[in-house]
């Protein structure tokens, strides 16, 4: 490789300076954050924050075999995909990207678990990259409970399709055709043994399609497979492998959550205040918060959303939920401590580690709402 002068490198790395500092100048003024490096994702069930909004998950749970998603600015590829499994079986994992909250791991900011009569509207966005040495479909899953559960396994899994390839087939049997959201689709209906499945599959790929998630689940409520009192706790967008899958990707992903804000409804607006007690010392802290709902209705669900100071990491919690471990994060309540009534209010706590000046977070949000300081 050819070597460049010492003095042209030099003005190299001026200019590459000076456009990192204007790329940072123009973020200020429009608000908006530079890119971030792709990060790389191996731990069977490891993930990653997008957009700050959204989390991308390896989710291997079906196969010892190695996989590794990259979490990339607005969605993620699958890297590395080895092994296969029968096709008459369940596939190898589910590499995916969400809102909501999936086995206690909540997307920051997120307005789910929202009961599903309180929600106008569910409109998202997807765009896939497809890849023709597999066996996968591409599935967009949206997962409803009686509950507003934040862990374990949903009662109802709407799933659908808009890819297939190769010789396999939703969980159940066909049970017909519908129109929903202004297309057509075969409908299948069955149970894995831990949850009901209702699937939608599309009788060709779409690449890229934007709609409202609600659509999909009125069907659900008018055949019977769920409640218009129960919760919407997550939707997800990504692939179900068989056979390799390396180079499968979302592109680009969106979703957001409209509720009415009536009473009991999670993710609907709350008037709050919120106090932050700290303890530190050298390298380490606890925190204990109290967020109170000054509003008339109560909160279901409740989820306080802030942003740790760069350094701080999570390493335990209580009474709580708080995940991601750094960055925005999103504590959620849990069991018999996920409601607060007009007027009440609940408290939790963590410990953390941090690096250089300890700093308290700017700001806290509730279900989407700004809180005051106590």
């Amino acid at each position: 490789m050819r070597r460049l002068p010492h003095h042209t490198r030099a003005l190299r790395g001026l200019f590459a300076t000076l456009l990192t500092a204007l790329a940072v100048v123009a973020a200020l003024v429009t608000g908006t954050a530079p890119a971030q490096a792709d990060t790389t994702i191996c731990e069977q069930y490891g993930s990653a924050v997008i957009q700050g909004r959204y989390v991308v998950q390896n989710n291997r749970w079906g196969t010892s075999a190695t996989q590794c998603v990259t979490a990339t600015d607005t969605g993620f590829r699958v890297a590395q995909a080895d092994g296969s499994v029968p096709t008459n079986g369940a596939p190898k994992s589910y590499p995916s990207v969400f809102n909501g909250c999936h086995y206690t791991n909540c997307s920051p900011g997120t307005a789910l678990p929202a009961r599903i009569s309180g929600i106008s509207s569910a409109p998202s966005s997807i765009s896939y990259g497809y890849v023709g040495d597999a066996v996968y479909n591409a599935s967009y899953d949206i997962w409803l409970d009686p509950t507003p559960r934040t862990d374990g396994v949903n009662r109802t899994e709407i799933m659908i399709w808009l890819n297939k390839v190769g010789p396999i087939q939703p969980i159940g049997s066909q049970v017909g055709t519908a129109t929903v959201a202004g297309r057509t689709w075969q409908v299948w209906s069955g149970g894995n043994g831990s949850n009901d499945v209702l699937s939608f599959v599309a009788p060709s790929a779409i690449s890229s399609w934007s709609f409202d998630v609600m659509d999909f689940v009125e069907e659900t409520v008018a055949r019977g497979m769920a409640r218009n009192d129960w919760y919407l706790t997550s939707v997800q967008a990504g692939f179900e492998p068989w056979q390799n899958g390396a180079g499968l990707a979302v592109n680009s992903f969106s979703s957001t959550v409209n509720t009415g804000g009536g009473s009991g409804e999670p993710g609907g607006p709350a008037a709050c205040t919120v106090s932050y007690a700290t303890n530190v010392w050298p390298g380490g802290f606890t925190a204990d918060v109290t967020v109170r709902n000054t509003g008339p209705s109560a909160v279901e669900g409740w989820k306080l959303a802030f942003t740790l100071p760069s350094g701080q990491r999570v390493t335990q919690a209580w009474n709580a939920s708080v995940s991601p471990s750094s960055g925005a994060v999103t504590a959620s309540g849990l069991g018999g401590n996920a409601r607060i009534a007009p007027g009440g209010s609940q408290t939790f706590g963590f410990q953390g580690t941090y690096s250089g000046t300890f700093a308290r977070p700017d700001g806290f949000s509730l279900n989407g709402t700004a809180c005051a300081a106590a």
